[in-house]
């Protein structure tokens, strides 16, 4: 199952979700390229993006115009379609129009293994390897890992601090999967205070003490934060 959450009143780029990319709004050409996986559902805060996804033949949902993130959106969704406990879910962020289905069926493939593992907490994401001046960008999160690829901290700034010379730098890809449990279980816990400071919702888990499985995959895609974001995807069509 893949649920995109969709809001349209986005604080730093209102609108975003359905600005035009090559002929597609942006939640529509994010949708379609993930569609031949799994069924996908956009969970949408207003009934523009509803229409507009219902236009381009995505199945949508409308939900609550108060959540405080994009994971609260979908276990919203997940509850409403009455999803199992067992089953997996997966977040694909609607600013992500050049996500490479690839990164999707790796990250699908980890959380099935670790539910066939009867793995406690089900909660993964994907990284790939970025040079020292992409880490310097904060739209670009970085992850700290252990030796089992787990995330230690993520953040806006360049971690590790590079004082030996020899740091290398992992980006965080936006993408998350749970189970429906899990997902449950994390919209329950407290919010950490290095969630809000960071802006980084997955800081939750690491604060309460929740594993995030991290898979590591080649990818060329980037999501659109900014105006200037969406120019350079534009271009791409041109």
């Amino acid at each position: 199952m893949i649920i995109i959450p969709a809001r349209l009143a986005s604080t730093r780029f209102p609108q975003k979700v359905l600005a035009d990319i090559g002929g597609l709004p942006m939640v529509v050409r994010t949708a379609k390229r993930v569609a031949h996986l799994d069924r996908v559902v956009v969970a949408a805060d207003d009934e523009l993006i509803i229409s507009t996804c219902q236009e381009h033949g995505i199945e949508a949902m409308l939900t609550s115009t108060t959540h405080k993130s994009g994971t609260d959106r979908i276990n919203e969704c997940a509850n409403l379609l009455g999803i199992g406990d067992d089953e997996i879910i997966v977040n694909v962020q609607a600013d992500e129009p050049f996500i490479e289905p690839e990164v999707v069926e790796s990250l699908i493939s980890k959380l099935k293994s670790l539910k066939e593992q009867n793995a406690p907490f089900i909660m993964g994401s994907c990284f790939n390897a970025i040079n020292a001046e992409s880490a310097k960008d904060p739209n670009l999160v970085k992850v700290v890992l252990d030796d089992e690829n787990n995330a230690i901290y993520f953040s806006r700034s360049p971690i590790p601090y590079n004082r030996s010379g020899r740091a290398n730098y992992f980006g965080h890809i936006g993408i998350y999967g749970f189970s429906k449990k899990s997902l449950k279980e994390f919209c329950n816990l407290e919010d950490a205070p290095m969630e809000d400071i960071e802006g980084l919702e997955q800081l939750r888990a690491i604060y309460h003490q929740k594993k995030i499985t991290m898979v590591k995959v080649a990818s060329t895609g980037f999501g659109i934060d900014t105006p200037e974001d969406l120019k350079r995807a534009v271009e791409i069509f041109l």
